[in-house]
């Protein structure tokens, strides 16, 4: 099969690699329909992280092909969403909704789902089905189920978005626009976003942003502030992972409200006092996606959604090199890759 290698940074091939293998009785195969880039793929891609002949991805769908001698729930032909983190979801820590967590997780990125085939473990508590065959238009849309939707969601519920509330959202990629989303379907009053791009800009507001904030930094803060009567946000999303980007939100957040952090952190530092003095909630983390798989795919099936509009540039699996280039220098938001 091919399979998409990240050799070192900045150097990404598709390469011949062994079909998988059933290892683990609980193991399903999938043959993958469809997957996809993610910022995180980013940071080693850019040096961030170390990188040595990594075989990439942890975002999929696709059609069960082979089941282990345990798996009970799913079952050869099913067409599956899972989570970028497996789980046996019936531990103590699944059962509380915190799959990502799980005693037993295993982290897809370490088997890459970049490829055309993937072995997926933990499969009974890992994949969801779909209530059917989808039709092509919604493959897009289940694709982002399998992380920046349920990333989004996770961030959302995180920061407490819901009637009555507003919302700033830090960061417009995939995982941000789908925080503005999530904030809308939540029932929030309003959506502050935070873009400096027009077409982001344009995507975020139909999503569900009512205004959209160009400045950073402090004078970002101040422009929430300004239209919240001085006292902040009630839920602010933080889906960057950067210092300025985590102060952002805890300073864009009023007093006892809620931020829900999703960027991957990266070197960010929390001066105790500062977050002593800021009253806030802070939440957040890897999202446990497969506690809201059933519910996000549902609202796909029934397109009361349509997440997949974040993928706005679509390159067959063996072009996967040119999809990092377009995400990396920011002509593209999120690359759907077609297997």
């Amino acid at each position: 099969m091919h399979q998409v290698v990240m050799h070192k940074p900045g150097d990404v091939q598709v390469e011949d690699r062994e079909d998988p293998k059933i290892i683990e009785p609980t193991d399903a195969i999938i043959r993958l329909s469809a997957t996809c880039i993610c910022g995180s793929d980013l940071w080693p891609y850019r040096g961030a992280e170390p990188v040595d002949h990594q075989v990439m991805g942890h975002e999929y769908v696709g059609v069960v092909e082979e089941v282990g001698p345990q798996v009970r729930n799913i079952k050869v032909g099913d067409f599956v969403v899972g989570s970028f983190w497996a789980s046996d979801n019936t531990c103590e820590i699944c059962r509380a909704g915190y799959q990502a967590y799980c005693v037993n997780r295993v982290l897809m990125g370490t088997i890459g789902t970049q490829s055309e085939r993937a072995r997926i473990p933990l499969a009974d508590g890992t994949l969801v089905a779909t209530p059917g065959t989808p039709d092509p238009d919604l493959i897009p849309s289940l694709m982002a189920a399998s992380d920046v939707l349920g990333t989004g969601w996770f961030a959302a519920v995180a920061a407490e978005a819901g009637p009555g509330k507003t919302v700033a959202v830090v960061g417009d990629g995939a995982v941000g626009l789908l925080g503005i989303l999530a904030a809308k379907q939540l029932g929030a009053e309003r959506t502050i976003a935070f873009s400096r791009h027009a077409d982001r800009q344009a995507l975020a507001r139909e999503f569900g942003a009512t205004e959209i904030v160009e400045e950073r930094g402090d004078a970002g803060v101040a422009r929430v502030k300004d239209f919240t009567d001085g006292l902040g946000a009630h839920s602010v999303i933080e889906a960057v992972g950067t210092q300025e980007a985590m102060m952002q939100a805890i300073h864009s957040t009023r007093p006892g409200g809620h931020v829900g952090f999703v960027g991957v952190s990266h070197d960010v530092t929390i001066a105790g006092d500062e977050l002593f003095m800021a009253g806030v909630h802070v939440h957040g983390g890897p999202a446990p996606v497969r506690q809201y798989l059933p519910e996000l795919i549902q609202l796909i099936w029934d397109r009361k959604i349509d997440p997949g509009k974040v993928f706005d540039l679509t390159l067959p699996l063996e072009r996967a090199a040119e999809g990092y280039q377009a995400m990396d220098q920011r002509t593209a938001t999120k690359v759907l890759l077609t297997v």
